[in-house]
């Protein structure tokens, strides 16, 4: 294998055929290139879709109002339905077993925070303590809310990370004070949140807090929750279904009524997510065995091609001593050669492709199009050890070939 005089007649017997060489190592290297890009594009499908589902817990379930569009036991359509604090404590005893987290929710939008000489308006949300895991909210700086502050109706506020860089620029912001609608808090925590720059420039506020100062008959504009992470998606869609019922029933609701009464199952849209990327999935496969087939074939005719092109050399050897493994072994490791180099090419163009063409693709909903090192580097083998099964089956019978019949080849 590192018989230097053997890589010398290797090397030199590919410089003196260039064309066969070429057409060999493109035919590998396209094949690799065209299969790094198909797996780099399904993966960035795979990221947009986890991208959008990155911002929440993915066992979280919110509940929103709105107005009602049916009548329903002599009330009339057009009615508000509008969630107070009981709800809260109904949910909470109902489903006992069913919740993980809880949290209200009230949202003050627009409001101005200011800092000094730095102001900006953002969305306020009053909420428990519950809420983080719900954004699946990672703490900074500081803390979070504390039920402390809910019970003592704190004002204290955790700001996103690009609420402190819009106020504070590089500065900490934990235990100063910021004025929101000329009120003061204190900011106790920064977090961060994989949703991305908008969910980083909410501010959060005890719930109690909030709701004392903007809700004075104890109402609240939605609530988020986690269901119990033990429960499969079919449980979950079913403990949707059965909270959605209740509460309608409770509200008076027609249960044919989709507009008044909206509850989102992250599960619902967790199962069909993983549904088209099992398609997504299989196509991908499916094309990207398809090209790998494609390359074997392309690869096996040169082979054949370039062997029985070769047939007089062969002949020429055995003539002068050669023995069959030999021309066996020069042919084969000429096949490994091209086919390793030739893919590994085709592996580094397929990358830098992905890499160049990345930020254009968002524009068509592919982000961060790469392809794991493993997958193409196996079919990378894969074409070579399939180049090489091709270069040994037409070596051996060519070296099979009695000399005077190899030398009378034409």
């Amino acid at each position: 294998m590192f018989d230097l005089d053997r890589w010398q007649e290797i090397f030199q017997t590919l410089s003196k055929n260039k064309l066969r060489t070429v057409l060999a190592g493109v035919t590998i290297a396209f094949a690799i290139l065209l299969f790094t890009l198909l797996f780099g594009i399904g993966n960035g499908l795979k990221h947009t879709f986890e991208k959008q589902f990155a911002g929440d817990s993915q066992n979280s379930v919110y509940i929103r109002t709105g107005n009602t569009t049916k009548p329903y036991k002599g009330l009339q359509s057009g009615r508000k339905i509008q969630l107070r604090n009981n709800d809260s404590k109904f949910i909470n005893e109902k489903f006992e077993d069913e919740i993980q987290f809880f949290s209200p929710n009230i949202q003050r939008f627009n409001v101005q925070a200011i800092y000094k000489g730095e102001q900006n308006r953002y969305t306020v949300r009053g909420v428990y303590p519950d809420y983080q895991p719900l954004e699946s909210a990672e703490i900074k700086e500081g803390r979070f809310l504390s039920f402390i502050d809910l019970k003592r109706k704190a004002k204290v506020i955790a700001i996103g990370r690009l609420v402190e860089e819009d106020l504070f620029g590089g500065r900490n912001a934990v235990g100063k004070n910021i004025s929101l609608d000329g009120i003061s808090y204190k900011v106790v925590g920064v977090f961060n949140d994989p949703g991305g720059d908008q969910d980083e420039r909410y501010i959060y506020a005890p719930f109690t807090t909030i709701q004392g100062m903007y809700k004075p008959f104890d109402e609240l504009d939605q609530f988020g929750l986690t269901y119990n992470p033990k429960l499969n998606i079919e449980q979950a869609i079913a403990f949707t279904n059965l909270l959605t019922k209740v509460l309608k029933e409770k509200h008076g609701i027609d249960p044919r009524d989709q507009a008044a009464l909206r509850v989102q199952n992250y599960a619902e849209g967790a199962k069909n997510v993983q549904q088209f990327m099992m398609v997504l999935n299989v196509i991908i496969l499916f094309i990207g065995i398809g090209t790998l087939i494609a390359g074997i074939i392309g690869i096996s005719n040169i082979m054949v091609y370039i062997v029985r092109e070769r047939t007089k050399e062969i002949g020429i050897r055995k003539a002068l001593g050669a023995t069959p493994n030999s021309i066996i072994g020069m042919i084969m490791m000429e096949s490994i050669f091209v086919t390793a180099l030739a893919g590994y090419a085709g592996l580094l163009i397929g990358v830098f492709t992905l890499k160049a063409i990345g930020k254009s693709l968002e524009t068509y909903f592919i982000l961060n199009p790469s392809v794991e090192t493993y997958v193409v580097v196996g079919a990378t083998i894969i074409l070579v050890i399939a180049g090489t099964i091709a270069g040994y089956i037409p070596a051996k019978r060519a070296a099979s070939i009695k000399p005077i019949v190899a030398l009378n080849d034409e």
